[in-house]
C-alpha cells in the first residue's frame, strides 16, 4: 500500500508494535529474497513464547536455502490454481473471495487515505497487505500517526474477526516449516493487540 512520510514521532511502544505488523507484511506479502532470509536467520528472542518463536525462525532459516523457501511460499499460498491456504479475509469470513468484507475494507482504506499499489495484484484483504496497512496507521506511513481509535477500529473490523484463525492454520499447515514460526509469532501477536485494545 502507498505510504508517506510520518509527520511527528512514535512512542517506543508504537514503534515496536509497527515493527512486527511489518515483520509479518514482509514475509506474507510476496516470498521472502535474499535479504529478508538473511535477516531471519538473525533473530533472537527471549525465554517468552513470542520470543522463542523469533528463535526458532532464524533456526529454521538457517536450514534452508532461498529455493526452499520460495516453494514453500508458493505452495501454501500461490500453488496451481491455489495454495493450502487462501490468505484473504473474505474467504476466511464468508467462504469465498471478493465479497462484503473487501467492499468495506476498500471503503475504510478511501477513508483513511490508503490507495492500493498499482503493482499489486492480490485484493487487498490479503493477510500481508492488512499487516502492512496496520503498521503504516501506527507509524504514520499515511500521513500522521492514526489515533487510538482509528486504529483499533480499522484492527477490531478487518483483522480482529479472521486474523488469528489464519495464523492457527499456518502454523498447522503440512508445507509449514520455515512459516510455521510466523504463524506463531503471528497468533500470539494479534492476542497481545486484541487484549491491549479491549483495555482502551
Amino acid at each position: 500500500m502507498e505510504r508517506i512520510a510520518a509527520t511527528r514521532a512514535m512512542s517506543e511502544e508504537d514503534r515496536l508494535r509497527a515493527d512486527v505488523y511489518n515483520f509479518l507484511a514482509a514475509y506474507l506479502v510476496s516470498r521472502p529474497d535474499t535479504a529478508r532470509l538473511t535477516a531471519a536467520k538473525s533473530l533472537s528472542g527471549d525465554d517468552t513464547d513470542f520470543g522463542k518463536a523469533f528463535s526458532a525462525l532464524a533456526r529454521i532459516a538457517g536450514k534452508l536455502s532461498e529455493h526452499e523457501v520460495a516453494d514453500e511460499y508458493e505452495g501454501l499460498f500461490v500453488g496451481l490454481g491455489r495454495g493450502e491456504l487462501l490468505p484473504y479475509g473474505s474467504y476466511y469470513l464468508t467462504g469465498f473471495l471478493n465479497e462484503k468484507p473487501l467492499a468495506k475494507l476498500r471503503d475504510d482504506m478511501r477513508a483513511l487515505g490508503i490507495a492500493r499499489r498499482e503493482d499489486v495484484r492480490d485484493p487487498e484483504d490479503h493477510i500481508g497487505s492488512l499487516m502492512e496497512m496496520m503498521g503504516g496507521l501506527i507509524s504514520g506511513g499515511y500521513g500522521s500517526p492514526a489515533p487510538i481509535k482509528t486504529q483499533r477500529g480499522f484492527f477490531m473490523t478487518h483483522i480482529e474477526p479472521w486474523a488469528g484463525h489464519f495464523f492457527k492454520d499456518l502454523e498447522a499447515a503440512k508445507l509449514s516449516r520455515f512459516y510455521q514460526p510466523i504463524g506463531t509469532v503471528g497468533r500470539l501477536f494479534i492476542e497481545i493487540e486484541k487484549s491491549a485494545f479491549a483495555m482502551e
